[in-house]
């Protein structure tokens, strides 16, 4: 390298990223408590009313700031069933009621 070369300065950081990054740790947990929402819906579990509103969403995340679904196992399993569903228990097999058997009346049948 010469003397006469001029030194070429790093490019100036983007103002942009420091938004964006800011915008997305304040929006996370949201996301976090939203995914959480239909992750519950999906398992078929009901939440009470106001439940996401009471959870911290940054404990929602993983080490790369988006929604952890370990994360989300752990805050629903309380309200996971004990039991599983006990389908095919008793007369009917798949939970269905029990088909009635046509009757016949005894004026029409054959004697």
């Amino acid at each position: 390298m010469s003397d006469t070369e001029p030194i070429s300065e790093a490019p100036a950081a983007d103002p942009s990223d420091s938004v964006r990054s800011e915008v997305e740790r304040e929006y996370s947990g949201k996301l976090a408590r939203a995914e959480l929402k239909g992750y519950a819906a999906q398992a078929g579990i009901n939440l009470p009313n106001g439940f996401t509103e009471y959870l911290d969403g940054s404990k929602l995340l993983g080490e790369d700031g988006k929604p952890s679904a370990e994360a989300m196992d752990q805050a629903l399993a309380p309200f996971k069933p004990a039991f599983p569903q006990l389908v095919g228990a008793g007369h009917n097999s798949d939970g269905r009621p029990i088909p009635a058997h046509p009757r016949i009346s005894l004026d029409v049948r054959k004697r």
